[in-house]
């Protein structure tokens, strides 16, 4: 097992780093938007992964066209824990798949964007996922596939550490490791909750980095919050050629003061007061951010 360490990067990471966050900002804010708007949803652990989903989409790792979504050649995101997806909606508008506006149709009768992901709906959507545990089975069987027909896709599966206490994710842990594909890469959004409490109060998962490591395979714990640390923990994973896991400690609702590590918002969405309290934390947070990095990359001419 790896741990991430802190590393100096290049003007040119500064400048990619910066525009992750801008990205991630505005990726929150239409989580919380939506979810309002609908009235439905779980921002607990939808707000816990957008740097882990914003670092994918935009951080030069998932290959896709937003203009043609069954092109052969992307590269396949299982968003295992499904009741999340508002973070993957809120990436696939930020790409340009649909328009932002759309998202404010959220869980809406007929909407393309369900309470959880639905194969066929929304474009960008490769599997229907929320029955907890079903992701990595079904990212094992993309990329055995994908090896077979002899492509160079990658398969990428986001699940949450709750769903870990399920046997079938440790059945396709088993698989991968014996099979031992070289294009899947698997993320756990290590927030520490689950619906009922603490993940540690209901069936700890420790040693859980030791589990991975006796099914073969690779595995770095890093700040899945560190846009950093996430970018070179993609990098690494992506490097492998064998199963990797990147093991991402998170805080479930990162980024809204009054929902952060708060196992209330699991399942509830904002009241409009929070909305406004919500927002306005994020815009606040958009101006440090601006006035911290994206101004001196700007003036390095990035």
């Amino acid at each position: 097992m790896e741990t991430m360490a802190e590393a100096s990067h290049s003007p040119d990471r500064a400048a990619l780093v910066a525009q992750l966050r801008e990205r991630a900002t505005r990726m929150r804010r239409d989580i919380i938007e939506m979810l309002t708007e609908s009235n439905s949803g779980h921002p607990g652990g939808s707000l816990s992964a957008v740097e882990l989903v914003a670092a994918l989409y935009f951080g030069g790792h998932l290959r896709y066209d937003p203009r043609h979504p069954e092109w052969p050649g992307r590269d396949r995101f299982i968003l295992s824990k499904g009741h999340g997806v508002p973070v993957q909606y809120a990436a696939l508008a930020e790409a340009g798949f649909f328009p932002r506006a759309e998202l404010m149709t959220l869980r809406g009768i007929d909407s393309r964007l369900q309470g959880h992901p639905v194969l066929g709906t929304a474009p960008g959507i490769e599997a229907s996922t929320g029955s907890l545990g079903q992701g990595l089975s079904i990212g094992l069987g993309m990329a055995m596939a994908g090896a077979l027909d002899g492509a160079d896709w990658r398969v990428f599966v986001l699940m949450g550490d709750g769903e870990c206490q399920e046997g079938q994710v440790w059945e396709a842990a088993l698989a991968a490791g014996f099979h031992q594909p070289a294009n899947l890469v698997a993320i756990v959004d290590n927030n520490r909750f689950q619906l009922d409490g603490a993940i540690g109060d209901i069936l700890d998962l420790e040693p859980f980095a030791l589990k991975w490591q006796a099914m073969r395979w690779q595995v770095k714990e890093i700040d899945g919050h560190d846009l950093n640390q996430v970018l070179d923990g993609l990098d690494w994973a992506v490097a492998q050629r064998r199963p990797a896991v990147l093991i991402a400690h998170t805080i479930k609702g990162k980024g809204v003061s009054f929902m952060e590590g708060n196992n209330a918002y699991h399942g509830v969405a904002p009241t409009e007061e929070e909305e406004v309290r919500a927002l306005a934390e994020l815009s606040e947070a958009a101006h440090v951010s601006l006035t911290r990095e994206a101004v001196p990359a700007a003036k390095e001419g990035r």
